[in-house]
C-alpha cells in the first residue's frame, strides 16, 4: 500500500458481501474510492496530515443501500405538498388537509397523499368527507399505495366525471347505490381527475428530487432505480428533472430509471424507448443517471381486487365471487414485449403482486430466453405478494432477481382487514415467500416503493428478518419465511448493485470499490433480531464525499483530523 488517505475509519465493525456477520477492521478511502481495507496498523500507515480519521469505536460499517424499486421525484414532490403519511385516523386525515388548505390559501388545487385505506370503510373515503373541509377548490388525494385517489366534488365535476362516466379499462370508479362518483379512483381511473390538475414539473419537481434525495441519504442511501420514468398513476415525467440536476451537478443518488411502459400501447412504443435512452446516455456520459429498464405493471392490488390471482377473491361475506383480478397487458401480448425488449438489451422491471401476475411475468422471461437466449438483462419482479410453489425455483433458473419490499411482510391493518379476508386461504399461506426464494438460490434485492411506504432501509431489514413490525405484538407473517440479517443487508447492498448493474463499482466494501458508505450508531448483528429496528444511520457518503450527518450527533462522536 502507497499513499496518503482522504479517511480513515478505525476502529469499528464492517460488513460486506459475501460475509455472513461482520469484521472488524479499518478502511482507507482515497479520491472517492476504497484504496485499502485491513488490520489497524496497516491502515495507520496510510494516515496523513489532512487525513479524516473517523473512529467508529465498535459501530458498523456498511456499503451504502441500494432501493431497487422507488419514485423518488414523487416521493420528494409529495414532502413539499399535503402529506397525510402521519395521520393516524380519517379525522386526523381531514384535520391535516384543512390545515394545509388554511396555509395555502393561493393554491389552485389542493394536492398531497398519503391516506391509508384501512381509515375508511371498505378502504373506499367519500367526496361529501372532502367538501365539508374544502368545498370551493377541487382537492385530489392519492392514497398510500398510490393505486388509489381520493377526491371532492369540485374536482370529480371539473374532469366532468358522472355517473354516466364509464370505467376505464384499467380502472375502476367507486360509486354511491345510485351510480355516482362517489369519491374514490383506482388505478387508472385516477387519471380522469388526474390530467386536469396541475402538472408537478419544472421547479416544485426539480426541489422533490432534492429533496428526496436529502432524504434518502438520511437513511443511508447512496443508489436507486426509478420505477417509473415517464407518465403513469398520477406521476409526471421527471427525465428532465434528472438530467437538469446533473447538469447543475447536485445529483449525488446514483439513478438506474425504468422507463414506464403505455400499458395501452404495444411494440409501436419501442422506438420510443429506445430514443429515450440513448438521449439520456448523449446527455449524460458518465453513467450516473442511466435509463436501462423499462417497468411493466403486470397487475394491480389485492386492496382493490385487480392483483392478478389464480383463485378468485372472496366478498365480505367470505363467498367466492367470479374476479380473478386484472392482468393489465394480455400474457401473450407481454410474451412478445418482453422479447422485444430483453432483445434490444433492457431490463424488463415487472411490478407482479398476485400469483398469476408472477407466473405471467416468468412466462415472458423464459419466451424471451427461448426467442433470444441469455442475454443477461436480469429481469426483476417487484412486490411478489403471493408465488405459487411451482414458481419459486422459476426464478433462479431463469436468472430472474425477486425485488422484496420487505417493510411490508408482517400483519398490518391494511393487510389484515383489505387483504386477508378477500383472498383464499391457502394463497395468504404464501404471502411474501422470501425464505422459500433464498432457499431456492433466488438472487434477492430490496426496495421501499416509496412513497408507498417508508424508504428507510433499517425499518425493512428489521421485518424481513422478524417478519414484525416494530413494536407489534402481531404474530410473525410466517415465520418461515423469515431471512437472516446477512441475507436482508445483502440484498439491500450488494443485490440492488447487480441489479443495476453496479456490483464491480459499490455493494462491497473493497479496494476500487466506490466509497458509498453508511455509518451506523451500533453494530445491529450484536442485537437481539427484535432490537434491530432501533439502529440508525449516523453518516452517508457518495463517492466518499459526506452526503448526510445525523442533527444530534454530538463534537465528540467523531473527532474529526488527526
Amino acid at each position: 500500500m502507497a499513499g496518503v488517505a482522504d479517511i480513515v475509519f478505525v476502529d469499528g465493525w464492517i460488513f460486506s458481501a459475501p460475509q455472513d456477520a461482520p469484521v472488524r477492521a479499518d478502511v482507507a478511502v482515497a479520491d472517492g474510492r476504497i484504496m485499502a481495507v485491513g488490520a489497524a496498523e496497516d491502515i495507520a500507515a496510510l494516515v496523513g496530515e489532512n487525513t479524516d480519521v473517523v473512529p467508529l469505536t465498535g459501530r458498523l460499517l456498511l456499503p451504502g443501500f441500494q432501493d431497487a424499486h422507488i419514485h423518488p421525484v414523487a416521493g420528494g414532490i409529495e414532502l413539499l405538498q399535503c402529506d397525510l403519511t402521519g395521520a393516524k385516523d380519517a379525522e386526523d386525515c381531514l384535520r391535516l388537509i384543512a390545515d394545509y388548505a388554511r396555509a395555502h390559501p393561493h393554491a389552485e388545487w389542493i394536492m398531497g397523499a398519503g391516506w391509508s385505506m384501512e381509515f375508511f370503510a371498505g378502504g373506499t373515503p367519500t367526496r361529501d368527507l372532502l367538501d365539508a373541509v374544502i368545498p370551493g377548490r377541487p382537492v385530489a388525494l392519492m392514497n398510500r399505495d398510490h393505486h388509489g385517489m381520493w377526491v371532492n366534488s369540485r374536482a370529480l365535476g371539473l374532469a366532468g366525471v358522472t355517473a354516466e362516466t364509464p370505467d376505464p379499462i384499467d380502472g375502476r370508479i367507486e360509486r354511491t347505490q345510485g351510480g355516482e362518483p362517489s369519491g374514490t379512483l383506482h388505478e387508472g381511473a385516477m387519471d380522469l381527475v388526474g390530467r386536469f390538475a396541475p402538472s408537478a414539473t419544472g421547479d416544485l419537481a426539480d426541489r422533490g428530487l432534492l429533496r428526496a434525495q436529502e432524504y434518502l441519504h438520511s437513511f443511508g442511501v447512496t443508489s436507486w432505480q426509478d420505477a417509473l420514468l415517464g407518465s403513469g398513476l398520477g406521476m409526471e415525467d421527471s427525465t428532465m428533472t434528472y438530467l437538469d440536476a446533473v447538469a447543475r451537478g447536485e445529483l449525488t443518488m446514483r439513478t438506474v430509471a425504468a422507463i414506464w411502459w403505455e400499458r395501452g400501447r404495444g411494440l409501436e412504443q419501442l422506438p420510443e424507448i429506445i430514443d429515450r435512452r440513448a438521449r439520456i446516455r448523449d446527455a449524460d456520459p458518465s453513467g450516473h443517471f442511466r435509463a436501462s429498464a423499462v417497468k411493466i405493471m403486470v397487475d394491480g392490488v389485492p386492496e382493490n381486487f385487480t392483483a392478478a390471482m389464480s383463485q378468485p377473491y372472496r366478498d365480505a361475506h367470505g363467498d367466492v365471487t367470479e374476479n380473478l383480478g386484472l392482468s393489465f397487458i394480455d400474457p401473450e401480448d407481454l410474451k412478445v414485449c418482453v422479447t422485444a425488449l430483453d432483445a434490444a438489451g433492457f431490463q424488463v422491471h415487472f411490478h407482479a403482486l398476485g400469483d398469476r401476475a408472477v407466473s405471467e411475468s416468468l412466462d415472458a422471461i423464459e419466451a424471451a430466453r427461448e426467442a433470444n437466449g441469455d442475454l443477461g438483462n436480469r429481469h426483476h419482479l417487484a412486490h411478489l405478494q403471493v408465488v405459487g410453489m411451482r414458481d419459486i425455483p422459476r426464478f433462479a433458473e431463469l436468472g430472474t432477481i425477486a425485488n422484496m419490499q420487505m417493510l411490508w411482510a408482517a400483519h398490518a391493518r391494511q393487510l389484515d382487514e383489505l387483504n386477508v379476508p378477500f383472498l383464499a386461504p391457502e394463497l395468504v399461506e404464501r404471502y411474501y415467500p422470501f425464505g422459500d426464494l433464498a432457499r431456492a438460490r433466488a438472487q434477492l434485492c430490496a426496495g421501499s416503493d416509496w412513497p408507498v411506504s417508508s424508504p428507510d432501509p433499517i425499518a425493512a431489514i428489521h421485518v424481513g428478518v422478524n417478519r414484525i413490525s416494530e413494536g407489534s405484538v402481531e404474530r410473525p407473517l410466517g415465520e418461515q419465511q423469515q431471512l437472516s440479517l446477512a441475507a436482508a443487508v445483502t440484498a439491500y447492498t450488494w443485490g440492488s448493485a447487480v441489479v443495476n448493474r453496479q456490483e464491480h463499482e459499490t455493494g462491497k466494501i473493497a479496494v476500487g470499490y466506490l466509497a458509498d458508505l453508511a455509518v451506523l450508531d451500533r453494530n445491529f448483528f450484536d442485537l437481539p433480531a427484535e432490537d434491530i429496528h432501533l439502529t440508525s444511520v449516523l453518516r452517508t457518503y457518495s463517492a466518499g464525499s459526506l452526503v448526510y450527518r445525523r442533527g444530534d450527533e454530538s463534537p465528540d462522536v467523531f473527532t474529526g483530523h488527526q
